[in-house]
């Protein structure tokens, strides 16, 4: 795959990596500086992205590797790695539709903070999976490759982080999950 093509990858999935950026990060500056580093790792490793074997995943997982080495490096640093606070940063998706009640809405905001505050909770060992699969919709198989792990670890660690999350808004007083 040479320079040309990549181009094209960045035009079809480009969102969608940014997306997996972003929640990845928390914020806007740091999911930019992510997402412009992910592509010239992609510009290096152009020669190894094959575009019958699902180049987004690939794509994805060096994203997820850089994210890594970046946390590492920082808590190695400072020896204990700092949060830095939820900004989301996807679109403003309105929820206002004909529909929906102000009640509802509310809701629906609450819960997604609460989603986010349990998903924030997690390690990046459960989190990256869970947010590859329900963020960037990637399949198994696809999580396996990226990461470079056996697709049962996989499924065990969204297991895992699914259930942690559902311990999570339990303990908050959701049921029903």
């Amino acid at each position: 795959m040479d320079v040309a093509e990549l181009s094209h990858l960045i035009e079809d999935y480009g969102k969608d990596i940014y997306g997996f950026c972003c929640k990845l990060t928390r914020d806007k500056h740091q999911a930019d500086d992510l997402y412009q580093e992910t592509f010239l790792k992609a510009v290096e490793l152009c020669h190894r992205i094959e575009k019958s074997k699902n180049p987004k995943s690939f794509l994805i997982g060096i994203a997820a590797n850089i994210w890594k080495n970046q946390w590492r490096k920082m808590g190695w640093r400072h020896r204990i790695a700092k949060f830095v606070p939820f900004q989301d940063c996807s679109n403003d998706i309105s929820y206002m539709d004909n529909l929906a009640t102000p009640e509802d809405i509310m809701l629906d905001n609450e819960l997604d903070t609460m989603v986010n505050m349990a998903l924030e909770s997690l390690s990046d060992r459960l989190k990256i999976p869970l947010y590859m699969y329900y963020t960037a919709e990637m399949s198994v198989e696809e999580i396996a490759s990226a990461l470079k792990i056996p697709t049962g670890t996989v499924k065990s660690r969204l297991y895992k982080g699914r259930k942690e999350i559902k311990r999570y808004l339990e303990g908050e007083g959701y049921e029903g999950f």
